[in-house]
């Protein structure tokens, strides 16, 4: 999925000669605390709620409230990963998209992204998910993999999560099965930490279990 593909049309920019109360107002109608700015037609930065209201007169155009806008965008082409990356470096609600001369497209949104992510297959999909912590030279997918497919079941998406001052990471595992206990004693068999599992199963003990399981995960 890229970035063109995730565009909204429920959010239109603001222009230069907008107001700061223009903005806030938008900003408040849509839902976001962010909103791209065009001059000419050109992408010219994003303005976010918290710089407006550090600004006294707010009846002024924002081209004569800021003299510079950041400019976070990505081009058409980008990857949903890279669009949900540079959201979360930036810390914004919206982010521009442009196409490869740099024209304005469109933007998305966080709550358009997580539409978007939800009812991809694997989200859609039935199954479980296990957690797993391992430390970051040990991760090896095809060593999961090939656990998984040892109990006759199909890896559906996977993720890792990692701290920079830490050594471990956790690797997130959609699996198409609903009762993971086979699979999750495979996993024990070969040393590996299941830090959390969310599954169905017919075993009654299973619920103690995912409910130690994620107390544990939270750190409670």
């Amino acid at each position: 999925m890229t970035a063109r593909e995730v565009i909204t049309d429920e959010i239109p920019p603001l222009i230069h000669t907008d107001s700061g109360e223009k903005a806030l107002i938008w900003m408040e109608e849509f839902k976001v605390s962010h909103l791209p700015v065009l001059k000419n037609g050109n992408f010219v930065g994003l303005i976010s709620e918290s710089d407006i209201l550090d600004k006294k007169d707010l009846d002024l155009p924002l081209d004569a409230l800021f003299d510079h806008l950041p400019r976070p965008y990505v081009l058409e082409n980008a990857h949903i990963y890279e669009v949900l990356g540079k959201m979360s470096e930036h810390r914004i609600s919206v982010l521009p998209i442009l196409d490869i001369n740099e024209q304005y497209l469109g933007c998305t949104s966080v709550h358009q992204l997580m539409n978007c992510v939800a009812n991809t297959a694997s989200i859609k999909e039935v199954g479980g998910i296990v957690v797993l912590e391992m430390n970051r030279i040990d991760y090896s997918l095809a060593q999961i993999a090939r656990i998984v497919e040892s109990e006759n079941a199909k890896i559906l998406s996977s993720y890792i999560m990692s701290s920079s001052d830490s050594t471990k990471i956790e690797v997130t595992l959609k699996i198409a099965e609903v009762d993971l206990s086979r699979i999750i004693r495979s996993f024990e068999r070969y040393d590996m930490v299941v830090k959390a599992s969310f599954q169905r199963s017919t075993d009654e003990n299973d619920m103690q279990f995912r409910y130690d399981a994620l107390m544990n995960y939270l750190n409670i």
